[in-house]
C-alpha cells in the first residue's frame, strides 16, 4: 500500500548536519505515523523520531532531543529528519518507517530501504 524511499545519508564530521528525507508513494491515510529509527552495528533498532501527519505532533528519543528535527512537507507526502550536532554515535543506519493509527509506538508495516549516515569523530 505505501512505498517509503530514503535519501540524504552519507558522511559528515562531528557537529555537523544531515538532512534524510523519505518519499512516500501509494495509499495514504487520515491517521499515520511516520518515523524514523536507526540501528548501529551490534545494537538493536532504535526509535529516533515520528511525526503525525495528520496533526503535526513530533516525538523524539531523548538521545536525539535539541539537535534533530522531524517535519513534513505541506503536501504530505514527504518526510525529513534534519539532524544537528551530530556526534559519532549518531552513525547507523536510518529507516524511514510508516504505521497507521494514532499511536507512535507499535508495530510499524512498511519500512524504507535504509540511508547510511556516518559521523567521523
Amino acid at each position: 500500500q505505501v512505498q517509503l524511499t530514503e535519501s540524504g545519508g552519507g558522511l559528515v564530521q562531528t557537529g555537523g548536519s544531515l538532512r534524510l528525507s523519505c518519499a512516500a508513494s501509494g495509499r495514504t491515510f487520515s491517521d499515520y505515523i511516520m518515523g524514523w529509527f536507526r540501528q548501529a552495528p551490534g545494537k538493536e533498532r532504535e526509535f529516533v523520531a515520528a511525526i503525525n501527519w495528520s496533526g503535526g505532533n513530533t516525538y523524539y528519543a531523548d538521545s536525539v532531543k535539541g539537535r534533530f528535527t522531524i517535519s513534513r512537507d505541506n503536501a504530505k507526502t514527504t518526510v525529513y529528519l534534519q539532524m544537528n550536532s551530530l556526534k559519532p554515535e549518531d552513525t547507523a543506519v536510518y529507516y524511514c518507517a510508516a504505521k497507521g493509527g494514532v499511536l507512535v509506538y507499535g508495530n510499524y508495516e512498511y519500512w524504507g530501504q535504509g540511508t547510511q549516515v556516518t559521523v567521523s569523530s
